[in-house]
Formats: C-alpha cells, sequence, structure tokens
C-alpha cells in the first residue's frame, strides 16, 4: 500500500539516527538464515526514547484509520510487537491481545494470550517485515481463533518481494511506516552512506540470498 511520504521519510531519519538501522554495505552482517546483509535492523530500540516512540505510536494509529478503520481488538506479534501493540491499543482505546510463536506447553496451552471474542475485527502489529513467515504464523494462529484479520502494520519493510506474495498467499494486506527505499533515500540525504554505495544496496534488495556470494 502507499506510504505517507513525509512520514516516511521521518520515521526513517529517527531509525538511523538512534542507530535502531546500521548501514554497512562494505561490512555486512550475517543474518541468522545465512544471507549477507548491508543492514541490521532492531526496532525495540525506538522505546527507549519517548518523543520516538511517541511519533512511531500516533503513525501506527494513523495508518490504522486510514487503511483498516477501527478494528475491535489490537494484536501483537511476539516479541517485537508486544509493547508496540499495546501503545496502540492504548492510545486507540482499544483492547489489546498478543500471539506467541507457538502455544504454550503448560497452563492453558494457549497462542493467543488476552480477552477477544470469535468475530472481532483485529489489526495485526508487528516490528519488522523480512520474508514475513513470523506475522503469517500469527495471522493463522488468529483466523484459527475465529477473529477477522483486517490488516497487519509495521514500522519498518525490506521490501522484498517474497514478503508481499506470502502475504497475498493468505489475501492479508500490509501496510508499514517506512521501508528500504526511503531509509536509503534519507539516509544518502543526511550522509550516512556514499553514492558509491548505492548499487550495491539496491542489488542486496533484489536479491538478498546470494548478495556478495
Amino acid at each position: 500500500m502507499i506510504l505517507n511520504k513525509d512520514r516516511a521519510l521521518k520515521v526513517a531519519e529517527f531509525l538511523l539516527q538512534i542507530k535502531a538501522v546500521k548501514l554497512q554495505p562494505t561490512e555486512p552482517f550475517t543474518w541468522a538464515s545465512g544471507w549477507n546483509s548491508p543492514i541490521y535492523c532492531d526496532n525495540r530500540i525506538t522505546l527507549s526514547f519517548p518523543n520516538i516512540r511517541t511519533f512511531i505510536r500516533q503513525g501506527y494509529s494513523a495508518v490504522i484509520s486510514e487503511h483498516f478503520g477501527k478494528p475491535d481488538v489490537i494484536a501483537g506479534v511476539a516479541t517485537g510487537g508486544i509493547a508496540q501493540g499495546a501503545l496502540v491499543a492504548q492510545e486507540l482505546g482499544l483492547p489489546f491481545i498478543y500471539v506467541r510463536s507457538s502455544a504454550k506447553g503448560h497452563g492453558m496451552g494457549n497462542q493467543i494470550e488476552g480477552h477477544y471474542e470469535p468475530g472481532q475485527k483485529v489489526v495485526v502489529i508487528e516490528d519488522l517485515i523480512s520474508t514475513g513467515g513470523s506475522s503469517i504464523k500469527a495471522i493463522e494462529a488468529l483466523k484459527d481463533g475465529g477473529l477477522d484479520v483486517k490488516g497487519l502494520v509495521a514500522t519498518f519493510t525490506y521490501g522484498f518481494k517474497l514478503a508481499e506474495e506470502n502475504f497475498e498467499a493468505i489475501n492479508c494486506p500490509f501496510v508499514t511506516l517506512t521501508n528500504y527505499d526511503y531509509l536509503i533515500e534519507q539516509a544518502l540525504k543526511k550522509k550516512y552512506i556514499a553514492d558509491k554505495d548505492i548499487e550495491s544496496l539496491k542489488d542486496w534488495k533484489e536479491e538478498p540470498e546470494s548478495w556478495l556470494k
């Protein structure tokens, strides 16, 4: 979905400013998947900065209203989406639940924590979209619980085609506050990267699994 450009650039600037996103095209990171990556993202750092936390919370709330109307409940994806989800639910005056990566192995064996009713409309909160795998598991758990999933909102996406295909396959729209393209635009403008880095950064987004191999 189309992003609000001013909001997207501001969120990108914040992520770069507090080093929630680090760009190192000449000294790449290695992800758990084994992929080489010029970028590392940890959006949980935004929670430590009250002004940025507020801007992002209000951004989530605005995106939900713009794209999905008013749901009955907000659901956070464990673990990154729990804190943001609770903040957004508070901002919108809505109930909050969260989804574990798998059902508990003891007690009630819940995968969804919190009170909800089957048939309620829910918007899912995530912090980061990579391939979409963990988010889709959460969406499927919510659907299995009888909830009507209207869509998902996240702070950031790398913009991989695979993620778009995965969300399309389960018929669930998603929107992010900012994305990789806006991040690179802002990083170049603010001199976090140089012109010579752009081609390599764009190549990674197109073929992340084979970048530098």
